[in-house]
């Protein structure tokens, strides 16, 4: 598995972040931390891009619940773009299609 990479672009509905690599115990915090360091506006949308994500465990889990704790906290939407079937299939088992949106690659998710 790769090294978790995270890389912020903006766009016109909010901040697109890609997670490249691995979000799991080891590296989930980088998420975490940057967390704070993102300027979300009331009625934006946080877009986590996941197509490159390579694995996703629970500390995973925890840092995507924490990043929409964060856009919510904003006032903001938060959106899911591209995530792998796997991690899909487990967000979709433990009940969290109901406060996630899903679109199918980053571009969807940031359409006004």
């Amino acid at each position: 598995m790769n090294p978790l990479k995270i890389v912020t672009r903006a766009a016109p509905t909010g901040p697109v972040l890609r997670i490249d690599g691995a979000l799991d115990y080891g590296n989930a915090t980088a998420l975490r931390d940057m967390l704070p360091t993102l300027t979300l506006q009331p009625g934006q949308r946080l877009v986590l891009d996941l197509a490159g994500m390579e694995f996703c465990d629970s500390s995973g889990i925890t840092a995507l619940i924490a990043a929409r704790n964060h856009a919510q906290a904003a006032q903001a939407d938060i959106a899911l773009a591209a995530v792998p079937p796997n991690t899909l299939r487990i967000l979709r088992i433990v009940g969290l299609d109901q406060i996630f949106s899903f679109h199918p690659d980053s571009d969807a998710a940031t359409r006004p």
